[in-house]
């Protein structure tokens, strides 16, 4: 059985880089003598809990106690509004009929939050989830694809991914799934396409309503590759 990975929220709008450019903004304002810089080299695969916890003890400033829930709640509403400004997002699954997963490098709460404000939420409310909490790296990482392709009982090249981050698609590739890089999102940059292909990506996706034509190429390919693979074995047998 084939099975299609999706993240949700990625996919749309660059979550991480939202995330990331949010914890900056609000560490400015908390720990003002911390230097971006090292704000940002230390977000990198790590917690926000973990982040605040490090960054506080370079600090002179002390954290106020709901620090970690003010960060999450601006990160959620900066997302929220990324998401709302995504036309037909309830319909970018529409007439596919590949079993389904979401895969997301964000937190479970992030990922459900953004469900509910695209629409998403009743739409994929059977489709399992895995989200970072579920790995020992938040960030992409080949562990957690190979998770979910373990707990639906696939393997990875039974898989294909739908990823819009270069992390996100090199995380895939590396796990043995099939990559879709996708370049609709708003936060785009010149070049993105070809490194979306260095990373690994078998084909660059510019809007998702092309990814039914896709999928059905991916399967004629397997199947194609699974004849050839029989055809030889059957030569190679003796009669």
């Amino acid at each position: 059985m084939e099975t299609l990975i999706f993240d949700c929220d990625g996919v749309l709008v660059d979550s991480e880089v939202i995330a990331e450019a949010t914890l900056l903004q609000q560490l400015g304002q908390l720990l003002p003598d911390i230097p971006e810089g090292v704000a940002l080299r230390q977000a990198l695969g790590m917690t926000t809990g973990a982040i605040l916890e490090r960054l506080e003890r370079q600090s002179a400033h002390r954290l106020p106690a709901d620090a970690l829930e003010r960060i999450d709640g601006a990160i959620e509403a900066r997302l929220a509004k990324e998401l709302r400004a995504v036309e037909g997002v309830a319909d970018t699954l529409a007439g596919i009929e590949l079993p389904l997963a979401i895969v997301s490098n964000s937190r479970r709460r992030r990922v459900l939050a953004s469900l509910a404000v695209t629409g998403l939420d009743a739409r994929l409310g059977e489709v399992p989830l895995f989200t970072a909490d579920e790995v020992e790296r938040p960030k992409p990482a080949p562990d957690l694809y190979l998770l979910a392709a373990r707990r639906m009982g696939r393997a990875p090249a039974d898989c294909l991914v739908v990823e819009d981050s270069v992390s996100g698609v090199t995380a895939a590739h590396a796990a043995g799934m099939t990559v879709i890089g996708f370049t609709g999102a708003s936060h785009i940059e010149e070049g993105h396409v070809a490194r979306l292909l260095e990373a690994g990506a078998w084909r660059v996706l510019p809007a998702m309503h092309g990814l039914e034509s896709l999928i059905q190429l991916w399967r004629e390919r397997r199947r194609a590759g699974a004849k050839a693979a029989t055809n030889e074995t059957n030569e190679e047998t003796p009669r």
